[in-house]
């Protein structure tokens, strides 16, 4: 939906809320006036200008916020991405003008890493083959166990986290890398460290979480393909980016790894004529690994709290900005 105002508290960009919904009911009863609006970048100068003149707080879903745009609302307190990534958001021009940017972390965690098994299962047992059924083909591929496979988690935050419990569960061997391990967690949940080239070698299904930034960027080229077992298993659910996408096609197409599973890409919508649609070998979601009813709810009432807690003169939660504290307000 889209409704432009130029007299709105909140600017809601997330396209799974809408007006009247839990979150929209629940800043209006706190007294806030609400404008729904995706597109920002499709939009003219003009109209973006009066929509975003009064505006103090942001609730941001997948549009690019940038710097410009941020510039073009004086009043802005807060901006809030309903998720955990936030590569959309200029954050270094948000900081330059003290304008804190957050996170829904933990609003997704259970329904991240769920996907992250369901994608890892349809490549183990080949679930994209009941396709062939109703054009008359009955095929029956050998599939692979999960338990006694060793799983690689590059990124052991919040969803690394829940998704190696999870592997436990199913009598996997966990190998994790992170350049700030938790190494208590790790210790009491049986999670073996590893270095990077370590946790390549070793698994045989590997599970990117990890951030968008110029130290993860192209992270799995094709020197780390080289690097996997022949029938590796690669699965992402954080940002398309973290892999070269050309690289993974090569390495699927000529047998250097296994299999995919891909969640995310470096385009979104993923073009209809990408090699990662047309590669056997290459499963593909869109984006959709978060996209539950639980944690969408949970996700806006988070971005809703945080929204009234820094309006009502609080400290934000979930801050992403370098070094917020030299200048949260007082």
């Amino acid at each position: 939906m889209t409704n432009h105002a130029s007299d709105a508290d909140v600017l809601i960009t997330t396209a799974f809320l809408h007006e009247g919904d839990a979150v929209d009911t629940m800043l209006r009863d706190a007294g806030l006036r609400t404008v729904h609006t995706t597109g920002l970048t499709e939009m003219g100068d003009g109209p973006r200008r009066a929509l975003l003149a009064g505006v103090r707080a942001i609730i941001a879903g997948t549009d690019r916020l940038e710097g410009r745009f941020l510039e073009e609302a004086p009043d802005l307190r807060i901006v809030v991405r309903t998720g955990v990534g936030y590569d959309n958001v200029d954050v270094e021009a948000a900081t330059s003008r003290g304008v804190p940017v957050c996170v829904t972390a933990g609003s997704n965690r259970q329904a991240v890493a769920e996907h992250v098994f369901a994608l890892m299962l349809s490549a183990a047992r080949n679930i994209p083959d009941g396709r062939d059924l109703a054009e008359g083909r009955w095929r029956q591929r050998t599939g692979r166990e999960l338990r006694g496979a060793t799983l690689g988690i590059l990124g052991l935050g919040s969803i690394g986290k829940a998704v190696a419990h999870i592997a436990r569960a199913f009598g996997m061997r966990v190998m994790a890398y992170d350049p700030h391990f938790d190494a208590e967690y790790a210790a009491a949940h049986r999670i073996e460290r590893g270095d990077l080239e370590d946790v390549l070698r070793e698994a045989d299904f590997l599970t990117l979480h990890l951030f968008l930034d110029d130290s993860t960027r192209d992270l799995l080229d094709a020197a780390a393909f080289a690097t996997m077992k022949s029938d590796a298993v690669v699965i992402n659910t954080s940002r398309g980016g973290v892999i070269d996408e050309d690289a993974l096609v090569a390495a699927v197409r000529c047998g250097r790894i296994g299999a995919a599973a891909l969640d995310v890409f470096r385009v979104e919508p993923l073009p209809v004529d990408s090699p990662l649609l047309h590669t056997p070998g290459i499963i593909t979601t869109g984006h959709i690994a978060g996209a539950t009813r639980e944690a969408r709810a949970a996700s806006g009432r988070n971005a809703a709290d945080n929204v009234l807690t820094v309006l009502g003169g609080g400290r934000p939660a979930h801050v992403v900005n370098p070094a917020y504290e030299k200048f949260v307000h007082a």
